[in-house]
């Protein structure tokens, strides 16, 4: 099947032919027709399938009828994250070079004013995530009422990054009347509870079984103690044909810090974390996709949507807590029909979560060992999600858990297991011995204390009150006060100032 039996528009599949695609993936095949009939849409399909085109290109065609108002947008596409949402923005400058649309990007780290011009201009397509927009909703900057597609995005990840409630504020302001997408890699049954909220009969789209890895990437686990990654992971990279990879850990300060140890090693390698501002975030993926930085030791900020050409590698540096995460982070590469290779380091006492990830992908991944490094065995895992433990990743007390978890102590039996306390003996000569009770002395009785005698208060002499009428009382007060005035001042001297002489200049009468 071609792109021309679709249904689309002959602008929108002249945009395709120049970027050289000629027949669709399962899933554009499946969701372009529905899409275009206007009907909602849930789209399940393995990472790194084309899910973002099968939603672009027949929005394009949908919104090439009308125009768009000031600060009303026509459609509505929600990104968990900065760096998937401009991905989105730029497929659509692709496949829209040919049509008059207007877009905009609302995502952090960019200036509110140049977000605000672009609002002003009319928008009839507008990426955001949902933090950023619901600023400029509550700024004013901003009115939903005329949004006639919605298309969420990656609505698994907005579930575990908490973005839920915001998503739900915002499809309280949309009109009822609209259609609404969703496209995911996994669709867990939070998601699916949702997506019954907010659809209108959908027509479910799953080409592929949900959280499966692709038949193209090769995938390989190695196991060593915690203290020997690093020297894996490097001698990995030196024994594989590297063109280009991402090394995903799971905290920030971890990417820091093997990004220094990679360099110092004379690897061209670069860091993505969330702390970084978004111009260097930016920054650090164009030189990544343009290839002047070979390896990119990134979190989770990269392990969705991101796309980069002939992507070779994947390195796993920590086992990912969601085993979701893993076939995303992995998705990376094999992308487009071609073949990618994805390595895994794990601890022993991750070893629950590597049953969790091969459960979920319904396969188990290869063993791979390393020359010249130790072989460890994983430990059965307890159905508990553990990030790296204490000093040098160790897990701390006897569970093995994370950091944070308190070191136990050695279990103690039942009360009714227990053997009974031998009852304390005393030999006989060290009872003799032993100092017996003196009876003490009677305490001499005190003296009673001598009692106060009572404070008597002197009554106060008050001035006897004048009953007198309040206009004769007034006069008497302003007899006295004269009076009252020549007793405070010095000595009854005369007053200061004018006193009673009045100036001529001040009795002359006023025009």
């Amino acid at each position: 099947m071609s792109f021309e039996s679709l249904g689309l528009s002959a602008p929108v599949l002249q945009a395709v032919a120049e970027k050289g695609y000629t027949t669709p993936t399962p899933i554009q095949e499946k969701a372009i027709p529905i899409v275009l009939m206007g009907r909602d849409v849930l789209g399940c399909a393995q990472t790194g399938t084309g899910k973002t085109a099968g939603f672009v290109l027949p929005m394009i065609d949908i919104l090439s009828q009308g125009r768009a108002k000031a600060r009303m947008p026509r459609s509505l596409i929600l990104e968990p994250t900065r760096e998937l949402a401009a991905q989105v923005a730029e497929n659509f400058e692709t496949y829209g070079k040919h049509n008059k649309l207007n877009m905009a990007l609302l995502i952090g780290g960019v200036s509110f004013p140049d977000q605000e011009r672009a609002l002003e201009r009319g928008v009839d397509v507008l990426i955001a995530t949902p933090g950023r927009l619901l600023d400029h909703f509550e700024r004013g900057g901003i009115l939903l009422n005329d949004v006639k597609i919605l298309v969420i995005d990656e609505a698994d990840r907005m579930l575990d990054m908490g973005f839920i409630p915001d998503v739900e504020r915002i499809v309280s302001t949309l009109p009822p009347l609209r259609q609404t997408l969703f496209f995911s890699a996994t669709m867990p049954p939070e998601i699916k509870r949702l997506a019954d909220r907010f659809l209108s009969n959908p027509k479910e789209v799953t080409v592929s079984p949900p959280a499966s890895a692709s038949a193209n990437i090769v995938q390989g686990l190695i196991v060593v103690p915690e203290d020997d990654k690093r020297d894996a992971l490097l001698a990995l990279i030196k024994s594989q044909e590297v063109k280009n990879a991402i090394v995903f850990c799971n905290r920030k300060r971890d990417v820091a810090t093997l990004h220094t140890t990679l360099k110092k090693h004379g690897l061209n390698a670069g860091a993505l974390h969330g702390d970084m501002s978004q111009p260097a975030r930016t920054e650090t993926l164009e030189k990544f996709k343009a290839g002047d930085i070979q390896i990119l030791v990134a979190s989770d900020v990269a392990a969705r949507g991101l796309d980069v050409q002939d992507m070779s590698h994947v390195f796993n540096y920590d086992v990912p807590f969601s085993p979701e995460d893993y076939v995303h982070r992995i998705g990376r590469t094999g992308r487009a029909g071609k073949t990618g290779h994805s390595f895994t380091l794990a601890a022993p006492f991750e070893g629950g979560l590597i049953e969790a990830i091969e459960k979920l992908i319904g396969t188990s991944i290869p063993r791979v060992e390393i020359p010249g490094l130790e072989t460890a065995t994983l430990e059965a895992g307890d159905g508990r999600r553990r990030g790296r433990g204490g000093r040098g990743g160790r897990p701390v007390g006897r569970s093995g858990g994370g950091a944070g978890d308190k070191p136990r102590g050695p279990r103690r039996e039942p009360r009714e297991h227990r053997e009974p306390r031998p009852e304390k003996l005393v030999e006989p000569q060290a009872a003799a011995e032993a100092p017996r009770d003196v009876p003490r002395e009677p305490r001499p009785e005190r003296a009673p204390r001598e009692r106060r005698p009572e404070r008597v208060h002197a009554p106060r002499d008050h001035a006897p009150r004048d009953h007198a009428p309040r206009e004769q009382r007034a006069e008497r007060n302003q007899e006295r006060r004269p009076e009252q005035r020549r007793d405070r001042d010095d000595g009854g001297a005369a007053p200061k100032g004018l006193g009673d002489h009045v100036p001529a200049f001040l009795a002359r009468p006023s025009r």
